[in-house]
């Protein structure tokens, strides 16, 4: 299995001069040092893909022990292309990807592991809050994904930025990605894998444990409040 981070973004909502997954936490490490960190404990550092764009010297230099991977139309594309570029170049493995604004504790990655042992993919979701600006989700009869979108209504929950495609269901993404719009968010390309091509992914619940996806200062503080290990 391979990890891909995206970190590509200029994360202008929070106001830094250098990209977000830089940013300090209350203890000590930056975001994206903590998250590496937490995932070293499950993974081999060697199959983590991190996408990059802007000031991306800045993370290269930061973190020579992972790959990386450019989007060099970071500014005029979303996350739905630096996707795809991640999962174009890790083979016909099955990926874990998480956005490189996430904040989680080590013990979230034990909530994922029947999932990934099975080979299911998901979209790993809070139910205990549904925020106005993030991509929320509903369920179909069968009790998998049906709608993701910033749009959904009545929505029963949010993803959290950690994802996980099979490797079955890998070459369908990739197509629905490559037709997604330049400013599409990678939620749009798993809406149509499962719309078009009736591909099933989970909503796997994680609201036990500590996993802020960083968009504003307050999600800052927030993160810094919770954070323990």
């Amino acid at each position: 299995m391979r990890v891909v981070i995206l970190a590509a973004g200029v994360g202008s909502r929070l106001g830094n001069p250098y990209p977000k997954p830089l940013t300090e936490l209350s203890d000590g490490r930056s975001i994206m040092r903590r998250a590496l960190d937490n995932l070293a404990g499950r993974f081999d550092l060697s199959d983590v893909s991190v996408v990059v764009g802007f000031k991306k010297d800045m993370v290269m230099e930061a973190f020579p022990g992972v790959s990386f991977v450019y989007n060099p139309l970071f500014g005029e594309t979303n996350t739905s292309k630096s996707l795809l570029k991640g999962l174009r170049l890790t083979g016909r493995e099955p990926v874990l990807w998480l956005n490189g604004d996430v904040v989680f504790e080590p013990a979230l990655l034990d909530l994922l592991t029947d999932h990934l042992d099975r080979g299911q993919s998901f979209v790993a979701v809070n139910t205990e809050q549904v925020g106005d600006e993030e991509v929320k989700y509903d369920l179909d009869d069968a009790g998998f994904i049906k709608n993701l979108s910033k749009q959904v209504e009545p929505a029963l929950g949010e993803a959290v930025g950690i994802n996980f495609v099979s490797a079955d269901d890998k070459p369908y993404l990739i197509a629905r990605l490559e037709d997604c719009d330049p400013d599409d968010y990678f939620e749009r390309g798993i809406e149509l894998v499962i719309d078009k091509d009736g591909r099933r992914f989970s909503a796997l619940d994680i609201s036990s444990a500590v996993c802020i996806e960083i968009d504003f200062a307050e999600d800052l503080t927030r993160a810094n409040e919770q954070i323990t290990s």
